[in-house]
């Protein structure tokens, strides 16, 4: 079997001179690699075919043949490494928490300890008749969320 180890070793290669960044290495018992990259403005086909050929190009078919894929992150789908946190700051996320409890709002900051998203919240001031919404920064660890996304608008 192939070397998670060593595709990613071979991907930081290809990565180094670039502004792309590393989202996941995903080898399969039965040599299925799959590799996801992204990039701030997004990712070019080009660029896919090209890492795609220094991969193969690294790895030697005779001894262990593989199936290769290598393409983007997916929008909408959930981030893995907090430089996906940091490229999406400013934009409408939904954070699922481990408890269950689902929070839609916009990413304000983000760190290797975790992130904080600002919602709206329905909240009555002290001697009002009728309840205000108000910006509120919930902070999460990640351990602490199943998963956050971008939030597609059309």
């Amino acid at each position: 079997m192939i070397a998670k180890e060593n595709v990613t070793r071979i991907v930081e290669e290809w990565l180094a001179d670039k502004d792309y960044f590393l989202v996941d290495v995903i080898v399969s018992p039965d040599n299925r690699i799959v590799v996801e990259i992204d990039h701030a403005e997004g990712v070019w086909i080009e660029d896919c075919v090209s890492l795609s050929r220094h991969i193969e190009s690294q790895l030697d078919r005779e001894t262990e043949d593989f199936e290769l894929e290598v393409g983007s992150a997916g929008v909408g789908q959930p981030f893995k490494v907090l430089q996906q946190y940091l490229n999406y700051i400013g934009e409408d996320v939904e954070v699922l928490a481990r408890d269950g409890k689902k929070y839609k709002g916009t990413l304000v900051d983000a760190n290797a300890d975790g992130f904080t998203i600002e919602v709206e919240a329905r909240i009555k001031p002290e001697g009002a008749k009728r309840p205000q919404t108000v910006l509120q920064a919930l902070h999460f660890t990640f351990e602490e969320i199943k998963y956050t996304k971008y939030i597609i608008r059309f």
